[in-house]
């Protein structure tokens, strides 16, 4: 049984993950971790009755294998290090990082024999459809980004959408699309900018986590999407990563793709 720790196990994503461990066969949930909600039991809060796991601070991790975070980027600067320290492997849906800040992370967790795996989606399906995304922008160059959030996330673009242009980037034609000539009435409102290609974030109470790829070319479009409906689509994704982390690489392990 590999024994499982929950980093920001209080919030929204914390909990379903809680839910889904406790019931997972090969894993067994032996604490949990925020600043939130110290000293109660985590089975009452994911609404699993009493389980003996109590709430504690990441100064305390004392059993775990390995640590899931899915906090913010705050949270991970502050903590992640001293996990991977212990020899403690992290599977991290966490945003918001520089590429530099991930690169750094991965050269600690080198160092101490364990894994950092991150992945800007754990979702099966946002995986396929950065994919084939990839796959559309060898042949389609014109291509826009629509990705929606609720309005609780804070970083923009997301994750996903910063990796479906980097996929894309590395396969497509340069070429900055749009008229030469465009200009804006209201600033930014043709969005942010990525190697030519266009990304807009919407921030909006409904969304769990969308993804719109957009393409177009003489006399056709096609458009690539991805929907989350609710958190429960990342569980897969999240607990595919707990049984293959032992078998990944040490240090940095990026992208969901790179366990499927």
């Amino acid at each position: 049984m590999l024994k499982i720790g929950v980093l920001g196990s209080c919030g929204k994503m914390g909990l379903e993950i809680i839910r889904t461990v406790s019931k997972e066969e090969g894993l067994t949930l032996v604490e949990a971790f925020d600043s939130n909600c110290q000293g109660q039991d985590i089975g009452m809060l994911a609404g699993l009755g009493e389980i003996g796991v109590t709430v504690k601070g990441t100064d305390q991790i004392l059993d775990s294998q390995i640590v899931i975070d899915f906090t913010n980027a705050e949270s991970f600067r502050k903590n992640i290090a001293n996990i991977l320290e212990k020899g403690i492997s992290v599977i991290s849906g966490t945003t918001g990082l520089s590429e530099q800040e991930i690169q750094d992370f991965g050269k600690i967790a080198q160092r101490n024999n364990v894994t950092l795996f991150i992945a800007p989606n754990f979702a099966i399906g946002a995986v396929l459809m950065m994919k084939f995304a990839a796959e559309a922008a060898k042949y389609i160059e014109d291509v826009e980004v629509i990705e929606y959030h609720h309005d609780q996330k804070l970083d923009a673009p997301s994750g996903t959408a910063k990796k479906t242009l980097e996929d894309m980037a590395k396969v497509r034609k340069e070429k900055m699309q749009g008229n030469p000539d465009e200009f804006e009435t209201i600033p930014a409102s043709r969005g942010g900018e990525y190697q030519g290609m266009r990304v807009h974030s919407v921030r909006v109470p409904g969304f769990v986590a969308s993804q719109a790829v957009v393409f177009g070319t003489l006399g056709q479009t096609l458009t690539i999407r991805h929907d989350s409906i609710s958190r429960e689509s990342f569980m897969p994704g999240i607990m595919m990563a707990c049984k293959k982390i032992g078998n990944a690489d040490k240090g940095l392990v990026y992208g969901l793709e790179k366990i499927m």
